[in-house]
C-alpha cells in the first residue's frame, strides 16, 4: 500500500548513519531529515527516527504519513505520549515540545510540506485518516 522500505529499521539505520557522516545532511534523499530522539509511549525505551521536515517560522514540522498506511507511525503515538522530547537538525541537538496541529493550522502546514514534497498528496489519497501534522518548538 505505501512505498515504505520493507526493512524500515534498516532503511532508518541507513539514513541515521548517513545524516550523522555529513554533518546533518541526507544527499541520498535530496530531502530536509531531522531525527527525531523519543521515549516508547508504555516501555519508555529511547528511540530515533529519521524524518521529513519544513519549517515555519523558527518551528519544524512533520507529518505522521507512514506513506498513507491506515494507522499512525509509532513514533507519534510515542509524542502524544511523550511531547517533550529532542531533534537534530544539521549539527545541533536541542530539546522541543511537540504538539498536533489542528484544523486551518494542520491544512495549511501540510499543503505547505506537499509544496515542497509532493509525494505527501499520494499518502494523503492512500488513507481515510487524517494525517497528523506535528510542530516542534524549541524549549
Amino acid at each position: 500500500m505505501s512505498d515504505r522500505p520493507a526493512d524500515i529499521s534498516e532503511f532508518n539505520r541507513a539514513i541515521t548513519e548517513e545524516f550523522r557522516a555529513n554533518g546533518g545532511s541526507v544527499p541520498s534523499t535530496g530531502m530536509d531529515i531531522l531525527l527525531l530522539e523519543h521515549r516508547g509511549a508504555k516501555s519508555g525505551r529511547s528511540y530515533s527516527n529519521p524524518l521529513v521536515y519544513t519549517t515555519d517560522g523558527d518551528r519544524y514540522v512533520v507529518i505522521a504519513s507512514k506513506g498513507g498506511d491506515s494507522d499512525d507511525p509509532q513514533w507519534y503515538r510515542n509524542l502524544v505520549a511523550h511531547p517533550e522530547v529532542e531533534i537534530e537538525v544539521g549539527d545541533e541537538r536541542f530539546p522541543v515540545t511537540a504538539t498536533t496541529a489542528t484544523d486551518a493550522e494542520r491544512d495549511r502546514l501540510y499543503k505547505a510540506q506537499e509544496s515542497v514534497y509532493p509525494q505527501f498528496t499520494d499518502y494523503a489519497a492512500r488513507t481515510t485518516r487524517s494525517i497528523p501534522v506535528v510542530v516542534f518548538e524549541r524549549r
